[in-house]
């Protein structure tokens, strides 16, 4: 059993930059993938980026790559995204989740969920 809370979400400007942090609780934290899903009001919940129970591979949507970063501290059991360069479409409510699954960006292979937390660029 893996629980997840989000931090790190605000009001920021086109341009500027965010660090979303995801804080885990339970044991088995390092065996799972992590990845951030972000769902904008009328719209399906979407893949953001994932990072493999080691670190050593990442993968992004194409909409923030070259903008976001995903990492993890698995001494520390959190997950972060440094989102740089926003833009008004990456306004939502952005969830960290966890995977048994190696490899993911769809929503339905993640076990654990948070309760998100809000990011609104304004433009």
């Amino acid at each position: 059993q893996v629980q997840l809370v989000e931090s790190g979400g605000g009001l920021v400007q086109a341009g500027d930059s965010l660090r979303l942090s995801c804080a885990a609780s339970g044991r088995t934290f390092s065996r799972y993938t992590m990845g951030w899903f972000r769902q904008a009001p009328g719209k399906e919940r979407e893949f953001v980026a994932a990072i493999i129970w080691s670190g050593g591979y990442t993968y992004y949507a194409d909409s923030v790559k070259g903008r976001f970063t995903i990492s993890r501290d698995n001494a520390k059991k959190t997950v972060d995204l440094q989102m740089n360069s926003l833009k008004f479409e990456d306004t939502a409510l952005y969830y960290c989740a966890a995977s048994s699954i190696v490899v993911s960006t769809m929503k339905n292979e993640y076990e654990f969920w948070g309760q998100g937390t809000q990011v609104t660029v304004s433009s």
